[in-house]
């Protein structure tokens, strides 16, 4: 089943390549595949049973037996929504590049095979196939920016390349030292037996492979002053990539903070956890008050993704309570903001590129009255943009209220300094509803159409999970609960 998870979307893109013979084929192949994943992410949610907890649905084999390397795919609670929220995203990222028309055979190729590779990484169990899957995003990703994005398209989509290269070369060096610290007999790259390990024995101090990891994954997720390639990316990417790269992409890094910092080396995270409230509060101060002074309309959103970010950090930073008073709390908090940023800016990246669709600007003071002409994504923006600031009964709400509730008791300073920045979130939030959707229109559009079916379908696709999680979180947080005891376990 994950195999099929994983290789659906590349089948799809090698159908493509071959049979693509025109426009409407390709799309509709395009179509298929994300519909089919997106039941087979649906399948494995429905059949995940959080209780036990651990590894479950594994597969494994041997793939470079020298070294001890394997094809070994599992997901657990932290996992599975990921995989239901790539299956999501995918879906809708293909519905709202419906009327791409330039070298449509490559575009949609390259969209798959990025679906695979983030695929791949949220279910990749051993650290080598994890890395594999973790560069493999690079490739369609630059080609996706550069050539069908906008204005600085290069060098956004080069920056973006070397960040994230860069980033990895500390991932790599820090899983060769944890692979070579070990006797041969004992060397291996499963992570599930390496969380069971005492990381102590490793040949140089824990802390620095620790440090190795936590750059790689602060610069996809991103952390200041590593984000600097995400206002760029975003800015310049074709929408769908917009909703990819925030739906998912930066999840990677959020990710594998998760799954390796805080599974393999729980001890090291504990001592970095004051370090992680500093950037946490950070990163929500410093992207909000960079938001209120944008006048462009995608890279607003950008600069908003980089605040709600901090949030993951500071429910991390929770790790750092007595080990009298642990709790799941805020970890389940921080998973939480994974799924629901996801489909939260995702939306809202949607809704923009829709707009800019009908506008051909993003320039915020060239817009006004916008609601009177298109109602239907007149409505889903506010609903979108009322998710992001935490309205309650939306999804963001219950990822925020999680980790405030289980970082105040550790980090009360941190997570009051956050909270502000919710209170700035409602004021950028209601200040570009006000200047884009409500008051005097143009006269130049006054013949703009409303959202299309296929419009519908891509923001519904997203819509959906943020009201019923807001309103029913228990969906999510029983079984991301799983996989946040397992690591509060390793602490004892």
């Amino acid at each position: 089943m994950l195999t099929a998870i994983v290789f659906v979307p590349a089948a799809g893109a090698l159908l493509i390549a071959v049979l693509g013979r025109n426009t409407r084929m390709v799309r509709g192949i395009a179509l298929t595949a994300v519909l089919l994943d997106l039941g087979l992410a649906l399948g494995l949610f429905a059949a995940y049973y959080s209780d036990p907890g651990g590894v479950q649905f594994p597969q494994r084999a041997a793939w470079i037996p020298l070294f001890n390397i394997e094809y070994f795919l599992g997901v657990d609670g932290l996992s599975v929504p990921l995989v239901l929220l790539t299956g999501i995203l995918g879906l809708s990222a293909v519905l709202v590049s419906w009327r791409i028309n330039v070298r449509v055979r490559e575009f949609f190729f390259w969209l798959l095979l990025l679906q695979t590779s983030v695929m791949g990484v949220f279910v990749a169990l051993d650290m080598v196939l994890f890395f594999v899957f973790w560069e493999l995003e690079l490739v369609p990703m630059y080609f996706l920016i550069a050539t069908w994005g906008t204005g600085r398209r290069e060098y956004s989509a080069m920056k973006f390349l070397i960040f994230t290269f860069l980033g990895s070369a500390f991932m790599f060096a820090a899983i060769l030292v944890v692979y070579f610290s070990f006797p041969e007999a004992e060397r291996t790259f499963d992570m599930t037996v390496l969380a069971q390990r005492d990381m102590t024995a490793l040949l140089i101090p824990a802390q620095l492979v620790f440090g190795g990891f936590l750059i790689a994954f602060a610069v996809k997720l991103p952390v200041f002053p590593l984000h600097t390639w995400l206002p760029d990316a975003h800015t310049d990417a074709p929408t769908a990539v917009s909703v990819m790269l925030a739906g998912v992409l930066l999840k990677m890094g959020g990710y594998g903070l998760f799954r390796i910092n805080a599974s393999i080396f729980p001890d090291e995270m504990v001592d970095a956890a004051p370090l992680l409230a500093g950037f946490a509060v950070v990163n929500v101060l410093y992207g909000a008050f960079i938001v209120m002074r944008q006048t462009d309309l995608k890279r607003l959103v950008a600069y908003s993704s980089i605040s709600h970010m901090g949030f993951v950090l500071l429910g991390l930073a929770s790790m750092g309570a007595s080990r009298d008073h642990l709790s799941t709390v805020g970890l389940n908090g921080a998973a939480m903001q994974l799924f629901t940023h996801g489909t939260i800016t995702g939306l809202l990246f949607v809704v923009v590129g829709l707009i800019y669709e009908r506008t051909h600007t993003r320039h915020i003071p060239d817009m006004g009255g916008l609601a009177s002409r298109m109602p239907l994504i007149g409505i889903v923006f506010m609903l979108a943009g009322l998710a992001s600031l935490g309205l309650p009964f939306t999804s963001g709400f219950v990822a925020e209220t999680l980790v405030f509730l289980g970082t105040f008791p550790v980090w009360s300073w941190a997570t009051g300094l956050a909270a502000f920045g919710l209170v700035l979130a409602t004021g950028y939030i209601l200040w570009m509803a006000q200047r884009t959707l409500f008051g005097p229109r143009p006269a130049r559009y006054d013949d703009l159409p409303d959202a299309s079916l296929v419009d519908v379908a891509a923001m519904g696709v997203l819509l959906v999970p943020v009201l019923v999680v807001g309103v029913y979180p228990k969906l999510l947080t029983d079984i991301f609960d799983s996989s946040m005891t397992q690591i509060m376990l390793r602490l004892g």
